[in-house]
């Protein structure tokens, strides 16, 4: 089941109507102020969770008057963010696909966090991405296999999260590594570009930050 996740993060109205219009989701869950775009753009939620400590009140009450809504109140005081709250309600509620907008913007804090949270995904063995205007983020710990003709922008970044990882072998790209192990403090990984038709990014162990950008 393909969820989209609408948190409160630096988007535009445009950028969510385009997403929700060629995205094919199933249920599209609103965290918190990320029901602002909606109500702005005219779009009702399957399902809205958070505290509501950042949305507007007419926005709130706004969607509290359409019963075919699904709200979950949270607790203002919690040990996890509305996103994370959000990423495990649909993977409780049988989402094997989760794209996240409104994720990323200018709180460097909720954007490393929920670059953080798409580990969850790993660890249940759902497919994650963080999307906006520029970017699209993902994790990996297996080899893939990325065609030019579906990427995301021009420029193809890995970056080893949580520690080493070993046996990174590109193949198809500018920059090809064989049987290398990728470690922090450093920017190798940076800036690299598929120039074959179709690429291929190997490991044997560890997790790789997967970011594709337009510019």
């Amino acid at each position: 089941m393909k969820f989209l996740i609408v948190s409160g993060g630096e988007t535009t109205d445009e950028f969510v109507e385009e997403v929700i219009k060629k995205g094919g989701f199933d249920v599209i869950l609103a965290a918190d102020s990320g029901m602002d775009f909606l109500y702005r753009t005219q779009i009702l939620p399957d399902i809205i969770v958070g505290d509501f400590d950042s949305v507007e009140p007419k926005v709130l009450d706004f969607f509290r008057e359409k019963e075919q809504i699904d709200i979950c109140v949270l607790n203002p005081v919690k040990d996890d963010t509305d996103t994370e709250f959000a990423i495990r309600e649909a993977i409780r509620r049988g989402a094997t696909d989760i794209t996240i907008i409104g994720g990323t913007g200018t709180r460097l804090d909720h954007v490393l966090g929920n670059i953080s949270l798409l580990g969850i995904g790993l660890e249940e063995g759902v497919r994650m991405e963080l999307l906006d205007a520029h970017n699209r983020i993902w994790m990996i710990d297996h080899s893939v296999t990325l065609k030019k003709k579906e990427q995301y922008g021009n420029y193809l970044s890995l970056i080893p999260y949580n520690g080493k990882v070993t046996g990174v072998t590109l193949k198809g790209l500018k920059y090809p590594l064989h049987d290398y192990t990728m470690g922090g403090f450093n920017s190798l990984g940076i800036s690299n570009e598929i120039v074959d038709d179709e690429a291929s990014i190997e490991l044997t162990s560890g997790q790789l930050l997967v970011i594709e950008s337009r510019d």
